[in-house]
Order: C-alpha cells, then sequence, then structure tokens
C-alpha cells in the first residue's frame, strides 16, 4: 500500500514538471534560424555611453542625421557656472533644452560632411546637391558663382587633400531656430581653366590651407532633422 502510494506520488510529480517545462518553452520560445535580425545602418548616428536617465529622455523617433553621443547631462539641467561663462557652452546647452537630440560631436561630424559635399558640388556645379544644403540667399550666392563661372566657359578643378576635425566657435537659439558656427580648416587645390584647357587661375601642385567660418541653422521645432548651411566668411 505505501509502495503503491509513493509509486502514484512520483507519477504526479513527473506530470506537474512535465507541464511546466511545456509551459516554460511555450513562454520563452525556441530559436530556429528564421528570426528577423534588426536592422543595421552603419551610417545611422546611434546613441552612445548614455546614462540610464538620459536614455529614457531620448526615447523618441530619430530627428536627424546630423542627430546629432549625448554628454550625460539630462537636457533639463541647468548649466553649471563654468559653462555660464563659456559662451560656447551655454549657446550649446541651450540647443540642447530645445531639442535633446543635439550633440556637438555628431554636429561637428555632420558638418565636415556637408563642408566636403557643398565644396565638392561647388565645383561641379550641382546645383541640385546645393540646393539641399544651402538656405536661399547662400544657394543663390553660390548659384550665381557657378553661371558667371560657366557664362565664360570655366571650370573649376577642386580637390579637398585634408579636412581638420571643425570646431564649434559660436552657438546660440534666436526664437525656435538653433545657430551653430563652425570653424573649418582645410588643404586644397583649387585650378580654373578655360574652354581649352588653360589654367588661368591657380596652380596643380599648390596645395593651399584655407579657413572657412559657417554658419547652420536649424529650426528646433521643425520635424526636419536637417540643418543648412546660412552664413560663409572668412576670418580677417
Amino acid at each position: 500500500m505505501g509502495e503503491g502510494s509513493q509509486l502514484l506520488d512520483i507519477i504526479l510529480f513527473a506530470a506537474i514538471a512535465a507541464f511546466l517545462v511545456l509551459r516554460l518553452r511555450n513562454v520563452l520560445g525556441r530559436r530556429t534560424g528564421d528570426e528577423s535580425r534588426p536592422d543595421f545602418d552603419p551610417f545611422k548616428q546611434r546613441p552612445e555611453q548614455k546614462s540610464g536617465q538620459e536614455q529614457d529622455a531620448d526615447r523618441q523617433p530619430d530627428d536627424k542625421v546630423i542627430p546629432l553621443p549625448g554628454n550625460g547631462r539630462r537636457p533639463q539641467e541647468a548649466p553649471s557656472m563654468a559653462d555660464a561663462n563659456d559662451p560656447v557652452s551655454a549657446g550649446v546647452i541651450q540647443i540642447r533644452l530645445a531639442d535633446s537630440n543635439f550633440d556637438p560631436d555628431g554636429f561637428l561630424q555632420g558638418a565636415r560632411a556637408a563642408f566636403e559635399m557643398i565644396v565638392t558640388a561647388f565645383a561641379q556645379g550641382d546645383k541640385d546637391t546645393l540646393r539641399s544644403l544651402l538656405a536661399d540667399d547662400v544657394y543663390n550666392d553660390f548659384s550665381r558663382a557657378i553661371e558667371e563661372r560657366a557664362s565664360e566657359d570655366q571650370t573649376l578643378d577642386t580637390t579637398l587633400v585634408s579636412i581638420q576635425h571643425p570646431e564649434i566657435i559660436e552657438a546660440e537659439m534666436q526664437g525656435n531656430t538653433a545657430f551653430v558656427t563652425v570653424k573649418i580648416v582645410s588643404e586644397q587645390v583649387n585650378v580654373t581653366r578655360d574652354s581649352e584647357g588653360r589654367i588661368i587661375e591657380g596652380d596643380p601642385s599648390d596645395v593651399v590651407r584655407l579657413t572657412d567660418i559657417w554658419t547652420f541653422a536649424r529650426n528646433t521645432r521643425s520635424r526636419d532633422p536637417n540643418w543648412a548651411l546660412v552664413a560663409t566668411s572668412s576670418p580677417n
């Protein structure tokens, strides 16, 4: 009688164990090798080394390219005294208060890429590319120069030898619009030729070091994540 009872208990426990294993497999599932893999875009900027609080603050659809890795500070934090005494840092903080996705390092990467695209497009007379990157006033100036060059049957060959890491020298908010001014130092070879290919300006063997001051702007309330070049200048 005792042995029969023990046997019954063993069978009962085995049935319970089998039921729990089945439930566990249903909950966890099994890998079959056919699961879809997450999309990976090596050119899409992704947040890196953010705090848990900042990750919570950033859980919203990506806006720009140029999202533009956090600096560990929650956007809502007030600037420290050291930051407040530095106009550039204070301006960056104001932009981050208006746009939590803004990151100076990511922005500078985008500015460097934009510089290369714009310089190349200008030399090639590619107005379509310039139209997508420039504000109206700047586009009109670039377009006018391209048309004048074409009317004189001239061509411009530009070779970007190197681009130093850009530097933010000004940052501010004006209403809802963020303005960031960047200093870009590059080494270029620029040669202008006439219709017969003769050099009328520049030297193919002369590498010139140039410093450009470019200002980019973006409406932080707009869903358009792209920045536009709104002003260009050179140091005196």
